[in-house]
């Protein structure tokens, strides 16, 4: 998940932390809409085989 966030974040240039901070959270907040992303990153664990 950090690896994609950070590549996502790669062609931007904040111009101070808090921007950064906004960005970290918006989007943090696009991969929370996103479960089919958010599957591939719990199956590449390979920890979870079986759901509940």
């Amino acid at each position: 998940m950090w690896a994609h966030l950070k590549k996502s974040l790669g062609n931007l240039a904040p111009c101070s932390i808090d921007d950064l901070a906004d960005l970290v959270r918006t989007r943090l907040k696009r991969m929370q809409y996103r479960p089919d992303l958010l599957d591939g990153f719990i199956a590449e664990t390979k920890l979870i085989t079986k759901p509940p």
